[in-house]
């Protein structure tokens, strides 16, 4: 394989590895602030320890995920100097919003909020959560705002063979980027819904003491991936008369992202299947007697994120044989660098990438199997003698 090819591998990889972060950071912070909304409303001690549960993992992956997305952003400089040269005006714009606006934004909340624990006004402390899931996807806006541009590049103009930026709203109006949002959107909170299921099943399966925990939590999971799902669905669906408008190419050269494409759409309606019919299964709790159901939601756990990735791939590899669609060819922006040297930097992301990945689930994995804490433990620090 050419540096071209490394090069192009090591994105997909880095870039796959991180979304899997992004999607389980999304949802469970929604649920985390629903969880919350319900225990500030009614003092229901249960929704305040579903609240710090949930609240652990949730800032466990959203750490580890954010150094990912550190590491991934040194391969625009090392492996793409192209793009930056070329289009860096245009793209950069919202890759910069999104890190001095969106990001530190909701670091600063996330920090108030571990630490603001019993010490800040409870309403105070549930509007922080808020702000953390607002930042959030304020954050995956604009990275979202920055990909269609790729996709289909519009407000700017070339002077001495470089893009410049002459209409910013342009880029929040592309056709390629509304439907595509919400679809992220709606992929983020059908993984938390499914990730909390799954977590809660697993409790009920091994005959777990905290039976009523992991029941609401169970509820919580299955009402949103019911609700979320079908809109997952229809916002997918809603792509394809913009795709074929604007890339026609797209699905019939897509090779390897069209068969993600498939999987994608076999997995969603499989998720929108399932959730609605285990919704009536929510009453008098029959679903908790139903032990077989309880099994199947605790494999359905990874079905979301290798959906997300059939996804990822087919927007991704449907572009070729374009960087910026039309406007920059993908090995016209590759940066000069060797074939070994490029080696070496697709084997050490590799590594980088898999061992937090492998740390972010071996944490998870531990605060899962341990099962809710008393809630009156401080959530600092967040995982304690792990």
């Amino acid at each position: 394989m050419d540096a071209l090819g490394l090069a192009r591998l090591q994105f997909a990889v880095t870039t796959s590895f991180h979304f899997l972060f992004v999607l389980l950071t999304l949802g469970l912070v929604t649920l985390v602030a629903v969880a919350q909304t319900r225990a500030t409303l009614s003092d229901d001690p249960v929704h305040a320890r579903m609240t710090w549960f949930w609240g652990r993992i949730y800032v466990v992956n959203y750490a580890l995920g954010i150094a990912t997305g550190i590491v991934m952003e040194f391969q625009f400089g090392l492996n793409w100097s192209g793009l930056s040269h070329y289009a860096g005006d245009v793209f950069g714009a919202p890759l910069a919003i999104e890190t001095l606006v969106a990001f530190f934004l909701e670091s600063t909340f996330l920090g108030l909020w571990i630490f603001g624990r019993d010490r800040l006004n409870r309403w105070v402390h549930l509007a922080l959560i808020w702000l953390v899931a607002l930042t959030a996807y304020a954050s995956a806006l604009w990275i979202m705002v920055a990909n269609a541009f790729l996709q289909h590049p519009v407000g700017h103009e070339e002077r001495d063979g470089v893009l410049r930026l002459v209409d910013f709203s342009a880029l929040l109006a592309n056709p390629l980027f509304t439907s595509a949002f919400w679809h992220v959107v709606c992929a983020a909170l059908t993984t938390g819904g499914v990730f909390v299921t799954g977590v809660s099943a697993y409790h009920l399966v091994r005959r777990t003491t905290e039976v009523d925990f992991f029941r609401r939590s169970l509820r919580l999971g299955v009402v949103v991936t019911a609700l979320a799902a079908p809109a997952l669905v229809g916002f997918g669906v809603a792509q394809f008369p913009v795709i074929g408008r604007f890339q026609p190419t797209k699905v019939a050269d897509a090779g390897a992202g069209a068969a993600g494409l498939g999987l994608m759409v076999q997995i969603g309606l499989l998720l929108v299947l399932v959730s609605w019919l285990t919704v009536p299964l929510l009453l008098r709790d029959r679903v908790l007697r139903l032990r077989f159901v309880l099994h199947l939601m605790v494999l359905g756990i990874p079905l979301p994120f290798v959906a997300a990735i059939g996804g990822w791939l087919f927007r991704e590899l449907g572009r070729q044989p374009w960087l910026v669609y039309g406007l920059l060819r993908t090995e016209d922006a590759v940066s000069e660098v060797s074939r070994d040297g490029m080696l070496f930097s697709f084997i050490a992301f590799t590594a980088v990438f898999v061992v937090l990945a492998v740390a972010d689930w071996v944490l998870i994995a531990r605060l899962v199997r341990r099962g809710p804490v008393d809630e009156a433990v401080p959530l600092s620090p967040l995982v304690p003698a792990l």
